[in-house]
């Protein structure tokens, strides 16, 4: 019996979850003490996760960058209003997730105690001028070995810009050996996503023993909250297609069949090609879609930038932290960055959660409180992208391409 057969027999990984899910409930309210003992292989989770945040968050933003650098002079306004709006929508996307927050308040009621190592700044003031200065660290090697996140991802702008200014010839070594790197890091990624369901399994045991059914009811409010928000976000939308296209409803239609299948696959990559067909059936030009689409599903992920938003404020009212004006900015600033640097990594926008977790000074073992729904919320952020970058498309069709020449430019195979 060869190792792909057995594979295929497994079922599906969300459905894994389910059942990891239903065990670890099983488990924390009938044999809590088992229960208790598991928490040992949900830290192991999360210190996997937290293993490759750094190279990975370094590799993809200084990749991205580089593009962006060598992209714009080429693609001029176009990549202008495109860049422009992929910030954008993100703020909004975030904001939401934040507002969301800010009424229903998923995470209170769990009251978990704070951890002894949780660093001491954690119930404090946000001191500005020391944030600020952290981002400019004396020492990059020493601040990715503290986990730094924010340092990291501001060094690995400047690095990607840097290569972009040296031209495509000199950038070419260096940029193969960062894409190298970090195909292993989604290899690795791959491996530790593929034991979530154990993960899983031993955290929900684990939490319902330590903290009963408060947990459990907390999670499920928070899934609902999520798709409240990716409801919100698709009806705005929906509203922006009806100022840019005469047809918005059999735009919205013909959207649904890749918007379905990354539901389904729960991966972006799957969908895009799909997505590219419908558009240019639809009448999008060619040459507008093969360059705003590729660069939309790497930059333009709304619906992860809700999550993360959303995510980090529950875990934070979990945890008890105050979220005054100055960490809301925080977690807005951090969000917006790191739902940019791990675009197209495998449950990648977990990975970006525990960058902003750590940015705030959350405990290591924060990230594995929504670890057991992720799956579920994935499903609904990576189906929400598909009409997040169609408008992506709209936009720039209608404010870069205004005087009707866009440029035939094509993403250079260096790249």
């Amino acid at each position: 019996m060869n190792v792909p057969s057995v594979r295929r027999r497994l079922p599906a990984l969300p459905i894994q979850i389910a059942i990891a899910l239903a065990l670890g409930v099983l488990v924390g309210l009938v044999w809590p003490a088992a229960g208790l003992a598991l928490q040992p292989l949900g830290i192991a989770f999360v210190a996997a996760v937290k293993m490759v945040v750094i190279p990975l968050v370094f590799c993809a933003v200084a990749l991205g960058t580089m593009k962006m650098g060598l992209d714009t002079p080429r693609l001029g306004r176009v990549a202008l209003v495109a860049f422009g709006w992929f910030y954008l929508a993100a703020v909004i996307a975030i904001s939401i997730g934040l507002g969301l927050d800010a009424v229903f308040h998923p995470g209170r009621g769990i009251a978990i105690a704070v951890n002894p190592e949780t660093p001491v700044h954690l119930s404090g003031a946000v001191d500005w001028t020391k944030f600020l200065l952290d981002l400019i660290p004396s020492n990059i090697v020493a601040a990715m070995a503290q986990q730094k996140v924010l340092p990291t991802l501001i060094f690995a702008a400047l690095f990607g810009f840097g290569l972009a200014s040296l031209g495509v010839a000199r950038a070419k070594p260096m940029a193969d050996v960062l894409s190298s790197i970090l195909a292993v890091m989604f290899r690795i990624t791959g491996w530790i996503v593929a034991l979530a369901p154990l993960a899983v399994f031993a955290v929900v045991a684990w939490l319902l023993a330590a903290q009963g059914t408060a947990t459990l009811w907390a999670l499920a409010k928070l899934v609902a909250v999520m798709y409240t928000g990716y409801a919100i976000l698709a009806l705005l939308c929906l509203g922006a297609f009806a100022l840019l296209d005469p047809h918005p409803l059999r735009l919205a239609r013909e959207m649904l069949a890749p918007a379905l299948l990354g539901f389904v696959t729960r991966s972006s990559e799957v969908a895009l090609p799909l997505h590219m067909e419908k558009l240019e059936a639809y009448g999008i030009p060619n040459r507008t879609v093969s360059v705003v689409l590729p660069l939309g599903y790497s930059f333009n992920l709304d619906g992860a930038a809700l999550y993360i938003g959303l995510a980090t404020t529950f875990i934070a009212e979990a945890y008890g932290l105050q979220l005054s004006f100055g960490r809301l900015l925080t977690i807005l600033g951090a969000a917006l960055l790191a739902s940019k640097g791990v675009a197209n990594v495998p449950s990648g926008s977990l990975v970006a959660l525990s960058s902003v977790l750590l940015a705030l000074g959350l405990p290591a073992e924060a990230l594995a409180l929504v670890a057991g729904v992720d799956v579920f919320l994935d499903m609904g952020r990576t189906g929400l992208n598909v009409f997040g970058n169609t408008l992506s498309v709209l936009i720039v069709q209608r404010f870069g391409e205004r005087s009707g020449t866009l440029a035939r430019a094509q993403v250079s195979e260096a790249l």
